[in-house]
């Protein structure tokens, strides 16, 4: 019996022993191994304040600007509808959601207010509905678009479109190089048309002053676009966005080169000139001037020197 007593209390005290070797070795992270030799070099330290930057799952984009005259896709919208000659307030907005490697679905609204236009100060709201994915080197864009424009319903349409660019940063290691890209739309409402643009850019960064100069160039081409839509009053028909009213005949589509565009854009860092950190979000001044010009006599599309400026924030 004695013995017996004696051999549980040497098992008890040898397992004892051995949970306390255990233990050690865990709290020193070695498990019962052998101690990872200490690196040579320095812990990564966790990013500093001004360093900090948005890496949730959603970002923000809000632009708000004043430009010279409201110019979309190479047309000076609502001309033909006896629309503004005065400035234009733009804003500009974006949500996006951060899914990885999957699409990343946005929702943004664009807004054009000119109080100078005779019929409706707000003259266009454009939501959006899509999706943004990257495929190293390429990024794609595809969605919905609506054009609502108040007190001209008549002219309200709805498109699908897809976009493809390049990505320098992948290709090249982040230096300027001219960046393509091309937009495809198909306006399935009104119009029954196809928009197609290609364009460049090319980008000079000046990281010491905060600034960027970004040259842009465009052209464009529409197939099969209606040349006349309802008018006002509902018992006609007048010219269509892409209507030359010099050049109306009063029916038919229009195909052909519509517009090319050039321009430049400057961005100026207010973070860079406040000292204050991206993680709470990044200010920039922008400032634009372009020109465009038609490259159909039959198809609508403005000769203009016009351009503009504003701030926008991202977070």
């Amino acid at each position: 019996m004695t013995r017996s007593v004696l051999a549980a209390l040497a098992s008890m005290s040898l397992a004892s022993l051995a949970l306390t070797e255990t233990a050690h070795g865990q709290a020193n992270g070695s498990n019962g191994a052998e101690p990872s030799p200490e690196s040579v070099y320095a812990p990564p330290e966790p990013p500093k304040p001004e360093e900090g930057v948005n890496m949730g799952g959603a970002h923000f984009d809000l632009g708000v600007s004043y430009f010279s005259d409201y110019i979309y896709r190479g047309v000076r919208v609502f001309e033909n509808q006896g629309g503004n000659n005065g400035l234009n307030l733009q804003v500009d907005s974006k949500l996006s959601f951060d899914l990885g490697k999957l699409p990343h679905p946005f929702i943004s609204v664009f807004t054009n207010i000119a109080n100078s236009d005779p019929t409706s100060n707000f003259e266009e709201i454009r939501p959006s509905l899509g999706f943004d994915w990257t495929i190293k080197p390429l990024q794609f864009s595809f969605g919905y678009t609506t054009y609502l424009y108040p007190e001209r319903d008549q002219l309200e349409t709805s498109e699908a479109y897809a976009s493809l660019s390049l990505d320098d940063r992948v290709l090249f290691g982040g230096k300027p190089i001219p960046v393509p890209y091309v937009l495809l739309a198909y306006d399935f409402d009104l119009y029954d048309g196809f928009y197609l643009e290609g364009g460049l850019s090319y980008r000079l960064t000046f990281e010491d002053l905060g600034l960027s100069i970004t040259a842009l160039a465009n052209v464009a081409y529409i197939n099969h676009w209606a040349a006349v839509v309802p008018n006002d009053a509902g018992n006609g028909t007048e010219a269509g966005f892409f209507t030359d009213p010099e050049h109306f005949d009063g029916s038919g589509k229009l195909s052909g080169m519509q517009h090319y565009q050039v321009g430049l854009m400057g961005e100026y860092s207010l973070n860079k000139l406040f000292n204050v950190s991206n993680r709470y979000g990044e200010w920039t001044l922008r400032g634009y001037v372009t020109y465009t010009d038609g490259l159909d006599d039959n198809i609508n599309s403005a000769t203009l020197l016009w351009g503009g400026g504003g701030i926008n924030f991202s977070y």
